[in-house]
Order: structure tokens, then sequence, then C-alpha cells
């Protein structure tokens, strides 16, 4: 099943089920309340029209961002030193931004980079969380845009500050369920800016699998639903790019994991075109 969260003119935005004949009522507002209790709804009505697609997912209570856990870094960046064990950095609930909505750039000097990501929704609460119980805990998956300033990420101790701009976490299209994805290891996934292939990977060329990531998230830290663990990104980023390709007013970023959908999302200057 793909839920979504959409809105109408004049009307809050509510929860509904993603099908080949457009989005129907879901019969709720809440997504975090949906993810907890477990149970999918069901349509309540038919076709919505004129609808605008929100992040499925709004306020995560936290979101796990995976660093460094696809083997082609080593290929793109000869430097790059692959991990014994997952790493985690975090993104900000305020970051979260949805399809179609713009991501600021800082300023005119920014070197704002792309990611993309599959990303799990958590769905059972647990902590100490063992590898062989964790796929219990997924409720589905969605993808996110792993947006990143990394003039200031690869400043000492400015990781989470380079991450966590405001709208540098799209998210979208959609929340597919779990039962709707069995195995995410032969999934795609591609980032493309405008139109033009930047990363394509599959889920399978991870060096920590979605199970290690979850048991290792969860050893000390209790997860709830709704939170979100990024699973990482492959090579293919602007920042190792000869010259780098940073993101620029009026890009488009497209990203994309297969069975779930395209996420697209416009730059824009976030600052005055005067200043």
């Amino acid at each position: 099943m793909k839920l979504v969260r959409y809105a109408t003119a004049g009307s809050p935005p509510s929860v509904g089920i993603l099908t080949d004949a457009g989005v129907h009522p879901a019969g709720c507002a809440d997504m975090l309340a949906l993810i907890a209790s477990g149970v999918l709804p069901r349509a309540t009505g038919p076709a919505v029209p004129d609808y605008r697609l929100l992040a499925p997912v709004p306020r995560p209570g936290k979101i796990f961002g995976s660093g460094i856990n696809y083997a082609s870094h080593k290929e793109e960046n000869p430097d790059a030193v692959l991990p014994d064990e997952p790493g985690f950095f975090a993104k900000f609930p305020s970051s979260v931004c949805g399809p179609g909505d713009p991501v600021q750039l800082p300023s005119r000097a920014s070197t704002v980079d792309y990611e993309v990501e599959l990303a799990v929704v958590i769905g059972a609460p647990g902590r100490d969380i063992t590898r062989d119980a964790a796929m219990g805990h997924v409720f589905g998956y969605t993808v996110i845009n792993d947006v990143s300033d990394r003039g200031v990420q690869f400043r000492p101790n400015q990781l989470v500050l380079g991450k966590g701009f405001d709208t540098f976490c799209p998210m979208g299209p959609a929340l597919v369920t779990a039962g709707e994805l069995p195995d995410t290891g032969g999934l795609a996934v591609r980032s493309y800016v405008n139109g033009e292939l930047r990363q394509n990977a599959r889920v399978s060329d991870m060096l920590f699998d979605i199970p290690a990531l979850i048991a290792h998230a969860s050893q000390n830290i209790t997860l709830e639903p709704g939170d979100l663990i990024t699973t990482g990104t492959p090579a293919g980023c602007g920042t190792f790019r000869h010259p780098p390709l940073w993101l620029r007013p009026g890009d488009t970023v497209d990203v994309a994991v297969e069975g779930i959908g395209t996420l697209s999302n416009p730059v824009v200057a976030g600052w005055a075109e005067s200043a």
C-alpha cells in the first residue's frame, strides 16, 4: 500500500491511499497516529481532485542519517575510509519538506549537494533491537533527498549543521508499507539534476543492510513510531565531481527509489536578489 499526505484547497492535510486511479481518502488526518496503530487503512471515498502531496511523515521524532554506507564511495573518493560499523548523524524534523517544495540555498556561495536515499520508517517501538527482530519494527519506506551544504558539513564538528538547514530533507512522494516491498535489496536508487542522471545504484550495494542499521541505531536509543533511518547514498554526488557540481537556483532535483516513486524539488535562492 502506498500512503500519502495531501492537501486540497480550503481543507487541512489528510492521509490518503495512492493508487493508479489517484489519491483516495483514508479516513484519518494523522500519519504518525496511523503508523503507531499498525493498522492499515481502507479507502473511504473516490479519488480526490486537485490535491497537493505533502511530506508523508511531517515531523519525525528522530531522523537518523547513515553516513558512508555504499562501497562506491571509495571509487569516487580514494581517501574515503569505509567504516567497520554503521555511523549516524542527525537531521532535524524542521528540515523536512515535501514533494514540489523548494530547496532553499542559504547564500550565493553555497556548496549545496543532493543525495538520494531510501528511508526506513519505524512502526513498532523498541530498544536494543536484535538483527533478527529488526524487520518487525519497520512500518514502511519512503524516499529522502539528504540535501547537504558541504562547505558547512566538512568544517570541524559541523556535520549536523551542514545537514540540518530548513528544507534540507525533502521527503516523499509516498510511504510504501513494508509488505509491499518485502525484498528491498534489488531496488534501484537514482538521482537526476535537470534530467541528467547523477546517481544509479542498487540497495544491495549498501555496506550495512537495513537490519544492521536498525540494530545499531537502537542499541541505546529507543526507536519510536514515525522515526526515520536513512540508508546512505551511493557515488555520484556533486561534491566529488571535477569540478564540483553544486546546486544552483533554477535547478530541479529528482530522487527516485524503485517501487516507491520519484521525489522532485526545485532549487531556489534563499536570499533577496536585490541584496
